[in-house]
């Protein structure tokens, strides 16, 4: 399964940094920036998660929450938060349910070898929870910005 654009958020609720479950209904009237990450504490995922930090003021006077996922448990992303200050939620899919509804499971490749992974991907909902804008494979250098630039423009 995968959401497409004018699909609205799936009715998940995962286990957040912080001890917190937090769904995505819960930001219901705010748009939402939802973003996959392989893994905490590799260089591209701290790069995207600092990029991201670094926006977050910009993205909260746009009227916008950040939420980054990824398969790492609950107590690793509380040490990505705290090492790095991230000022937004991480979520921990270890069932990978949140990965399957919005399709960022992909087969990846590395030396040869085939293997099933998250896709870097980020996915923009607006105030009403419709997603507006996708965003797969993901280069990092950049990519907070255009995706500000995104959340402006709805």
């Amino acid at each position: 399964m995968s959401l497409s654009v004018g699909d609205t958020y799936p009715e998940l609720s995962l286990p957040a940094n912080g001890g917190r479950n937090v769904g995505f209904k819960d930001y219901k009237g705010k748009k939402l920036v939802v973003y996959f990450y392989p893994r905490d504490n590799t260089p591209g995922c701290t790069q995207e998660g600092q990029d991201f930090g670094d926006l977050h003021a910009d993205f909260v006077g746009a009227g916008a929450d950040i939420v980054g996922i990824s398969r790492d448990s609950v107590k690793s992303h509380d040490n990505f938060v705290a090492k790095y200050q991230f000022p937004f939620t991480l979520l921990s899919d270890k069932d990978g349910e949140a990965c399957e509804a919005f399709g960022a499971i992909v087969e990846k490749s590395m030396y040869g070898r085939k293997y099933m992974g998250i896709d870097r991907c980020t996915w923009l909902f607006d105030a009403s929870g419709k997603l507006r804008q996708v965003w797969r494979g993901v280069k990092v250098k950049g990519h907070a910005a255009e995706v500000l630039a995104a959340v402006k423009a709805l």
